[in-house]
């Protein structure tokens, strides 16, 4: 059994995480996999060059956006080359060539929704085109139930649409080195005694103005605490001038982005994700995996993950009131938040595993592709990514 990634990947985050894990744990089962990507102005090089040290095939097509037809008969040229016997689009212009290119070589085509963000107008209008297009896909692969709810709203028929977790390795959180808990103090001009992070694209669905607008409030009642957020991204600019007018600059700092983000985690004394929208963030199941509690909002498949209570809180979307009340409230017990990280860790290992994630897929390609020798010893399959 071959299996062909589609990608627009640009550089190594969440998403490409979660391909690179699902590839490894499917190839422990003999399931080879081949990287097709667009070239995305040489910018896919980031990517493609770890799946390539990884030791998976990779490609760039030669052709991208606006020469889109062009780019379908590359990546129509590739499948006749690669001879995948499924094609796994990731991201909505996968979604869009990967089905006519995947029909032109009579291969079946599962389409992995990870959720929309309506970022701006134009990904607004891509969304609303891979909407259309998932309808036509052999299967659409959602990363929680919510978004399998909004898959199957936009006309997805049910039969189509199953649920396959995101997946995260724990071991990238073992051995945490000490230093880096010093590394994070120094981030701060003055002594801390508590760090809450926070990490992702700065861009308006991900909520960082309420988190800033919650941090005021935190500190205001125990300025000990100190803010880190990590990333980049287009409301940099107005994260900053927030931070600035609520005199936070010496409690909260924009990190940028860090290739290392795994070894400040599990130093962290909590994470805050106050989206207002997510598939099943990968950010939290990274906290979890460090044995960090989470204050995060109730939306998409976040709750599926975050129990209230038990691993961390959940609050509703766009109330700086509530979050800072929730951040206050899992910094005060100290015991509580330790036994919370705890059964977070614990969630990640029964639930959210790579291996569980392989046995998924590979029921899925055994049906999609059952002239494979694949399918005729899917059950060993099973019993090697177990």
């Amino acid at each position: 059994m071959r299996v062909a990634h589609l990608t627009a990947s640009t550089f190594y985050g969440g998403p490409e995480r979660q391909m690179l894990g699902l590839t490894h744990a499917l190839g422990a089962a003999g399931v080879e996999s081949v990287f097709v990507s667009f070239s995305e102005g040489g910018r896919c090089r980031s990517f493609l060059g770890r799946v390539r040290h990884a030791g998976f095939e990779a490609v760039a097509l030669e052709h991208d956006t606006p020469w889109l037809r062009a780019a379908a008969r590359d990546l129509t040229d590739h499948l006749a080359r690669l001879r995948p016997d499924v094609l796994l689009c990731h991201g909505y212009k996968a979604n869009l060539l990967g089905r006519v290119a995947a029909r032109r070589q009579h291969i079946p085509v599962v389409a992995v929704s990870r959720g929309w963000t309506r970022e701006n107008w134009k990904v607004r209008v891509y969304e609303a085109l891979d909407r259309w297009h998932l309808r036509h896909m052999d299967r659409v692969v959602a990363v929680s139930a919510a978004q399998a709810a909004k898959v199957r709203a936009c006309g997805v028929p049910s039969e189509r649409v199953l649920v396959i977790h995101n997946a995260i390795d724990p071991e990238r959180f073992a051995g945490p080195d000490p230093t880096y808990r010093a590394k994070l103090l120094r981030y701060f001009r003055r002594p801390r005694t508590r760090i809450v992070g926070a990490a992702g694209r700065f861009s308006p669905e991900k909520g960082f103005d309420v988190l800033v607008a919650a941090a005021a409030k935190v500190v205001s009642e125990d300025d000990t605490v100190g803010f880190l957020l990590f990333g980049e991204g287009p409301c940099k600019a107005s994260l900053v001038k927030q931070i600035h007018a609520a005199g936070l600059s010496r409690s909260f700092v924009l990190s940028g982005f860090r290739a290392d983000l795994d070894r400040f985690f599990p130093f962290l004394d909590l994470l805050v994700l106050p989206s207002y929208t997510e598939g099943l963030p990968n950010v939290v199941l990274e906290a979890f995996a460090a044995r960090v509690p989470v204050v995060a909002t109730a939306v998409g498949g976040t709750p599926e993950v975050v129990s209230d209570g038990v691993n961390g809180f959940l609050v509703p979307p766009g109330d700086a009131d509530v979050l800072a009340g929730r951040i206050l409230a899992a910094l005060a017990d100290e015991d509580r938040r330790l036994e919370m990280g705890l059964r977070g860790h614990k969630r990640i290992c029964e639930d959210f595993t790579f291996a569980a994630q392989a046995r998924a897929y590979a029921r899925l390609f055994a049906r999609l592709a059952p002239g494979s020798a694949f399918h005729e010893s899917s059950s060993l399959v099973e019993e090697s990514v177990a």
